[in-house]
């Protein structure tokens, strides 16, 4: 059953601010899914858009349920049914090509194929379908985790015992397997590496017998507008290879749902559908050009659908080379204007039709010390940048300046050309992934949390922000999720989640989702720092204050003789999570003042005035 989603009619404040800070309320995205039975749970994720405004991502959760409505709904890309995490685009993939030494790829290298028929195809045989059993944490209840649920996608081989698919396919993974094309056998794989940002996942069989008989893709280069591109995979949880076709209608950098980030990707108009998610797009060479991934659907615009390019699939897969493990996509960590009025330039005395104005260096940011609010970056590494914030790209085609800091890795420099007070100078930074106060995915896939007398406490995340109603989680904290910046590596938002009732803790029962700011006068820097004060505190009282000024007293030692019954009481395994009982270590804390913090946009998306965007 195929059918289109609409927002839920939750109607409170917080959704309300959720909408205008998201900037417009424009077309949402369409799920599918085909699966026979579930209940549906929405809820909203971060907002992601384009053209006039930021799109606001439906999405759901999905379980096994035979109740009264039969139908299921999942994103075009699987959703959390056909590709684990539930978000507004259609993901589908596209794989890469190896070296006999690893996986540096290289596009002088190219396979060139007469495709003629493609049923008969060879290289059709090197995708794969995936099935992925995923048990996602509970993030309202940290200790647990929520109930498992099933997907397929599509991945493809890329040699030397290795597939490539889409991070969102294999999220909270806790079962792998992928089947080959006409066989009944399915085998079991690993997951080696996910990259968050880029959608992308590398994995590995150790089977001989699955590798036996296949050649492994290899990639093309970049495409151009109008040339012809096919999408293969396993789509709506067919058993069967699918293969459909369109041509590449934009190549531009663009929003990467599932890892809240900005990325080159290709836009074609081939369609896309639940379980393409993984699969390659080739060209009429049989060159694989890159990963379906994501679909856009609303009601002002069809057939738009996206593919990771092979451009970023191959930074991923030279990122694994280099360091054994997927590092992220640098960041120059600046928020920049645009210098299109000529009295603007005038003003900074710039001299020409260039340039982007600094107005922000984020605090965790190595350029932090090196670029200054008023400087003008005119050059990256010797391209001259634009004064709309673009670079020139192939011929005659200009794409954003962010794309330049996305083709390095972690830890290499740049060289900037700024105009700083009318006169020219040359700053060398260090390129580092950005920091979110708030994240997007939570490291490991657990959160932590710390209970003290039946006082709940857990960073603040986006995936804590789904599950809970907007409502619940107040005004406050969702305009601190959408627009703070993190001022010192390792800070967090620590928040009172729930209080689990008790003698020990009367009074404050119906708290919930509030941020805790101090503890005994010491200002909390992470959840980490509230465990160790916690544990260091020998004062006969444990005082913790809030935002508005709200405090909480507990007898400390009424409040350690209660914790165990509490814990038993309420069937939780142990007072705090395992990351907590690693020894305490210190971070420095000397940027900007806490009341300096939260006036600035974390997304490009999220800006809603094309004047500005981060770098």
């Amino acid at each position: 059953m195929t059918a289109v989603l609409a927002p839920p009619s939750c109607s409170s404040p917080a959704l309300n601010l959720y909408a205008s800070l998201s900037r417009a309320a424009v077309p949402f995205f369409s799920f599918y899914d085909n699966r026979p039975h579930s209940r549906r749970h929405f809820f909203y994720r971060r907002p992601f858009g384009r053209g006039i405004g930021a799109v606001e991502i439906l999405s759901q959760k999905r379980y096994p349920d035979p109740g009264k409505d039969k139908r299921t709904y999942l994103p075009p890309d699987g959703g959390r049914g056909e590709s684990g995490k539930s978000s507004s685009a259609a993901f589908r993939s596209y794989e890469l090509q190896k070296k006999d030494r690893g996986f540096i790829f290289d596009l002088k290298e190219q396979q060139v194929n007469d495709i003629g028929d493609f049923q008969d195809s060879t290289f059709l045989n090197a995708v794969v379908k995936v099935y992925c059993t995923h048990t996602e944490p509970d993030y309202s209840l940290p200790w647990q985790k929520q109930r498992q649920y099933t997907s397929t996608g599509s991945a493809f081989m890329i040699g030397n015992g290795k597939l490539l698919t889409n991070a969102h396919c294999v999220e909270h993974d806790t079962q792998v397997k992928v089947k080959r094309r006409g066989d009944d056998t399915k085998f079991v794989a690993q997951v080696l590496a996910r990259g968050v940002e880029c959608d992308i996942a590398l994995l590995s069989v150790d089977s001989e017998e699955f590798w036996r008989g296949v050649e492994p893709l290899r990639f093309g280069r970049l495409p151009c507008l109008q040339d012809a591109v096919t999408v293969v995979g396993y789509p709506l949880g067919g058993d069967t290879i699918s293969v459909t076709k369109g041509v590449v209608s934009r190549i531009e950098v663009t929003s990467y749902a599932h890892g809240a980030s900005d990325l080159l990707g290709i836009q074609i108009d081939a369609a896309i559908n639940p379980g393409n998610s993984g699969g390659p797009a080739f060209n009429d060479q049989g060159e694989c050009i890159g990963v379906a991934f994501q679909v856009y659907r609303s009601e002002d615009a069809e057939n738009i659908g996206y593919v990771i390019p092979t451009t970023v699939v191959s930074h991923f897969l030279n990122d694994y080379e280099r360091n054994g493990k997927y590092t992220g996509f640098p960041s120059l960590g600046v928020l920049l204007q645009k210098l299109e009025n000529p009295a603007l330039r005038s003003c900074l005395k710039v001299p020409s039709n260039e340039g982007v104005l600094v107005r922000i260096v984020e605090p965790t940011s190595p350029a932090h010390g090196f670029l200054k609010e008023g400087d003008v970056i005119v050059s990256f590494d010797g391209v001259p940048v634009g004064c709309e914030g673009t670079v020139p790209f192939r011929s005659t085609e200009r794409i954003a300046f962010r794309y330049l800091i996305s083709q390095k890795f972690s830890g290499d420099t740049a060289e900037l050309g700024v105009i700083r007070e009318g006169a020219y100078t040359d700053v060398k930074t260090v390129l580092q992934p950005r920091v979110h106060l708030v994240p997007y995915n939570v490291e490991g896939g657990q959160p932590s949390y710390l209970i003290i007398a039946g006082l709940v406490f857990t960073p603040l995340s986006e995936p804590l922000i789904e599950e809970e109603c907007e409502d619940s989680i107040g005004l406050k904290l969702l305009a601190k999720a959408r627009y703070s910046l993190a001022s010192f590596n390792g800070e967090q938002i620590v928040i009172l989640s729930q209080v689990l009732a008790n003698d020990v803790n009367i009074g404050y029962e119906d708290m919930a989702n509030q941020q805790v700011l101090k503890f005994n006068g010491t200002r909390i820097k992470n959840i980490r720092h509230l465990a160790h004060l916690v544990d260091t505190c020998k004062g006969k009282y444990l005082v913790f204050e809030f935002e508005e000024n709200f405090l909480a007293v507990l007898d400390r030692e009424a409040a350690i003789a209660a914790s165990m019954s509490i814990l038993k009481g309420y069937g939780i395994p142990s007072e705090r999570s395992a990351d907590l009982l690693e020894p305490y270590i210190d971070i420095e804390d000397n940027q900007l003042p806490y009341e300096e913090i939260g006036d600035s946009p974390v997304s490009n998306s999220e800006i809603g005035f094309e004047g500005l965007l981060w770098a």
